[in-house]
């Protein structure tokens, strides 16, 4: 991992989300805010990348992450085209990944009899 690290806010849905995901398996907030942090980085790694490791702390109410080049790659042409920071995008995928492995949100397949919406 080499890109510049990058800061991102902890937003209240993923703190919230940490939350919910600790409580569920008796953990402290902040161990559970690292594991999640660490969770939503390596999806977006993987992703992007196909990274397996991340490089990442939580201190002071953020997450500070050193990108591998392709995420940090990557970053940069979202922001460019959007008129953002690399951070900025980079704190959007974090939240989208907030929810990620909560027990009793997974979305099950859909049922093509089942008359209720989805």
């Amino acid at each position: 991992m080499t890109g510049d690290r990058l800061t991102v806010p902890v937003s209240d849905r993923f703190r919230e989300a940490a939350t919910d995901w600790g409580d569920n398996r008796l953990m402290d907030a902040d161990d559970a805010l690292e594991t999640k942090a660490e969770q939503a980085l390596l999806e977006i790694e993987h992703l992007v990348a196909d990274a397996t490791e991340v490089e990442f702390t939580v201190e002071d109410g953020a997450i500070h992450h050193r990108p591998s080049d392709d995420l940090a790659a990557f970053l940069d042409r979202q922001a460019d085209r959007y008129g953002l920071e690399p951070a900025e995008v980079l704190s959007m995928h974090v939240d989208l990944f907030a929810r990620v492995f909560l027990e009793g949100e997974e979305t099950e397949p859909a049922d093509p009899d089942d008359p209720r919406p989805r």
